[in-house]
């Protein structure tokens, strides 16, 4: 059936594709905003949002406010589930077709549909913080992912036959360092988590609060993977300029450092203010930023070859002549 369809045309693939990132950086976004606004229950129950609607009712003990705002971001989850849907239909009609291409837009719709179950089961447990921080770290792994669709559409790696390889752009020890760094971001994310899980913000007022360990010490722990990270992060600084690399990965480092130090004077200056909610948001969008920021710049450590150009064979000299 797909075959009957025209092509898609790059610009649309490499649209969409963007349009993933956006998405899943701004479900997680919107997800803090419930969290909060304290509008987690807002709509009680899942899939529906009351026994027997779909869609918000009056209720003499829930405001419509904290409805709403639950509400409005299952919405963004069904158009998030729209637009990963339309990734991956956009992939298989790609001609010539490509594996990568399709395979990483298959991750987009699937890992939505993860989430979506996953927000129920945070719905139908109270907002139990053991399943409201899963409900935030799913959404990092496909945001990465979705940087990665990027460079799949992006116009250089379209322009080459099916399944030419990613070769390195930079040494392989900048890439493993890389990739520890990488490690190192997943353990701060997940220790933020456990800070929120611990902290004033659970999405309801009568949401139970992590209190196996203190607040303190999860907060001194989540600063110290930070140094952590911010130190690997000059480690790579030290080396991409030591040896012969791409520009684009010096930018996309530089960028990443400057997200990276944003966000550390951010948490900072929200824990000195006692976590007002606006920095709360702020601090989740600048997570997420620094997830695609640093998918971005391991993007750039490999590169892919266009197609050769046809050589130009000479005409065969004609008999008889000089």
């Amino acid at each position: 059936m797909l075959e009957r369809l025209p092509a898609t045309p790059p610009r649309l693939m490499l649209g969409l594709a963007m349009a993933a990132v956006v998405g899943q950086a701004g479900i997680a976004v919107t997800g803090a905003v419930v969290r909060v606004t304290g509008s987690g229950l807002g709509c009680p129950t899942w899939p529906e949002c009351f026994p027997g609607s779909l869609v918000p009712v009056p209720h003499p003990e829930i405001a419509v406010l904290h409805q709403w705002v639950e509400f409005g971001n299952r919405l963004l989850g069904i158009a998030l589930v729209l637009i990963t849907g339309a990734c991956l239909l956009a992939a298989l009609n790609v001609r010539p077709r490509r594996r990568r291409l399709i395979l990483l837009a298959a991750t987009m719709p699937l890992g939505v549909v993860a989430q979506a179950v996953i927000g129920g089961v945070t719905v139908l447990t109270g907002l139990a913080w053991y399943t409201v921080a899963p409900h935030f770290l799913v959404t990092i792994p496909l945001i990465w992912l979705a940087v990665l669709l990027v460079r799949e559409s992006s116009p250089a790696a379209l322009a080459t036959p099916p399944g030419t390889p990613w070769t390195p752009a930079v040494p392989a020890a900048l890439r493993g360092l890389l990739a520890v760094t990488s490690v190192v971001l997943v353990a701060l994310l997940v220790a933020g988590t456990l800070v929120t899980a611990a902290g004033p913000h659970g999405g309801d007022a009568a949401t139970p609060r992590l209190e196996v360990v203190p607040l303190p010490t999860l907060a001194t722990a989540h600063a110290h993977l930070l140094f952590a990270f911010l130190g690997l992060l000059v480690g790579v600084g030290f080396m991409a300029h030591a040896v012969a690399v791409p520009r684009a990965v010096i930018v996309r480092l530089r960028v990443l450092v400057l997200l990276t130090l944003a966000q550390g004077a951010l948490g900072g200056i929200q824990y000195a203010l006692g976590v007002p909610e606006l920095l709360v948001a702020l601090h989740v969008l600048g997570a997420v930023l620094t997830v695609a920021a640093a998918a971005w710049l391991w993007s750039a450590t490999a590169t892919v070859d266009p197609a050769p150009d046809p050589v130009d064979t000479p005409a065969p000299a004609l008999a008889g002549r000089p």
